[in-house]
């Protein structure tokens, strides 16, 4: 078996665990998917961007407690090397709307290191529609 290969199956494991992970709504569990130095990089006008483990742990706590009931569906997931691409449909309630539900899709862009750790995560997803299901 040749490195490309292997890295991808890692690749694939890792970004598995991370998605479990977040529906299990388990914060420490989260955390353990990703490296110490990691880029969590938001490109919606509500979403937020961290660097750390550190730091992206202390922002989960408020992340799952006001994104009640949270579920990613993942649509489809391409892997090459050490690099995927998550399609997803998100939902949950927003407990700071009053608990109204949204379901919004996007796309995660993922790098895993060596170790099988997320290192880099962006985030694409349509803060527009959030606000427009929120006001409906």
């Amino acid at each position: 078996m040749g490195g490309p290969l292997l890295s991808g199956q890692l690749t694939r494991a890792a970004v598995a665990r991370y998605v479990e992970a977040l529906n299990a709504h388990d914060a420490d569990a989260i955390a353990a998917c990703v490296s110490e130095d990691f880029v969590n990089e938001h490109t919606s006008a509500l979403g937020r961007s961290v660097t750390g483990r550190h730091g992206y742990r202390a922002n989960l706590t408020g992340f799952l407690a006001d994104f009640v009931d949270l579920r990613y569906e993942v649509e489809d997931l391409l892997v090459e090397g050490d690099r995927a691409s998550l399609a997803y449909r998100m939902s949950f309630r927003l407990a700071s709307a009053g608990g109204r539900p949204v379901a919004v899709r996007g796309v995660f862009r993922f790098r895993v290191d060596a170790d099988g750790l997320i290192a880099h995560r962006t985030d694409y997803w349509d803060s527009g529609e959030v606000r427009r299901q929120l006001d409906a």
